[in-house]
């Protein structure tokens, strides 16, 4: 079993837990998810499986979707309403002024991480400081919200759809657009609905994978590494020269069947085995191996 599976993560789980269970449902080791999600939230948690691992710090650069709810007039420590509360205020903002300030944060943006995050500051996680009272300076960083929409407004309740770049922390957008108010702000639900291809009405539960273990189904919620890829365009080896891709060599344009297109490509050998994704060298006018899945 090589390749992903779309895990719908349910809340009151971590990811690594979610990661934990399906060692156990599907009595394999080598097991990874492609990008965390906080307990309470819920949603598209892609995970890797067998030779699929490999792909996961390529999957975790993916856009991605949520639906947020945010929720006026209080902030927490945690920047989401599990946390404490720091201060409550009375939201006497406009459903227009709402439609504007959030408008405002689309496009490139920039961020300070939460201190409740598994950022590493000197080889620590931030939120081991903050668990320990501390507060570390954090630089901001620049992230992209590409869409913004208000799907409803009962205030003090705002949802939200946002699709975001990686690294966006939705907790503080949530809390950045309160404090642009004037009235603050905080996460109080969140669903991940999008992971690149990967969507919420595909996602299984961690029940059903073991109920299509238990009837033999695996396979058919296995996306392999090949269909991961399927946009990337694909090109076969000539043989006499199928032994260079074997051994993960770069490969030059007369070595192969097929007029090579793309940043990146699919490669195959002569006799069609998938052999790993290459990348263009624009310096050297090769292709290099990117990942290989021989």
């Amino acid at each position: 079993m090589d390749g992903l599976i779309n895990i719908y993560k349910e809340k009151g789980f971590t990811s690594h837990d979610v990661v934990a269970k399906m060692r156990g449902i599907l009595h394999m080791k080598k097991i990874g998810h492609t990008g965390t999600l906080d307990p309470d939230a819920t949603g598209v948690l892609p995970v890797c499986i067998g030779k699929g691992t490999r792909l996961c710090s390529l999957l975790e650069n993916h856009d991605k979707t949520y639906q947020a709810v945010l929720l006026l007039g209080l902030e927490t420590d945690t920047q989401d309403i599990s946390g404490q509360v720091l201060a409550q205020r009375p939201v006497t903002v406009t459903e227009e002024q709402v439609m504007q300030t959030a408008a405002s944060f689309r496009g490139r943006i920039m961020q300070i991480p939460p201190m409740y995050s598994a950022l590493k500051v000197n080889g620590k996680k931030l939120y081991e400081y903050a668990r320990e009272g501390k507060t570390i300076e954090r630089a901001p960083r620049p992230v992209e919200i590409y869409e913004l929409t208000i799907d409803r407004i009962e205030l003090p309740r705002v949802t939200m759809t946002v699709s975001c770049s990686k690294g966006t922390y939705i907790r503080t957008l949530c809390h950045d657009i309160g404090q642009a108010l004037g009235c603050g702000g905080c996460m109080e639900s969140l669903v991940r609905t999008r992971v690149g291809s990967f969507r919420l009405e595909d996602a299984i539960t961690l029940r059903e994978l073991e109920e299509k273990r238990d009837t033999g189904e695996l396979d058919s919620c296995i996306v392999t590494v090949e269909e991961i890829f399927r946009d990337r365009p694909c090109v076969h080896t000539r043989e006499p020269f199928d032994v260079l891709i074997h051994n993960g060599n770069r490969v030059q344009g007369h070595m192969l069947e097929e007029i090579l297109t793309g940043d990146q490509v699919r490669m195959y050998d002569s006799s069609g085995t998938f052999v790993g994704l290459y990348e263009a060298d624009p310096v050297r006018k090769d292709y290099k191996p990117l990942k290989m899945f021989l």
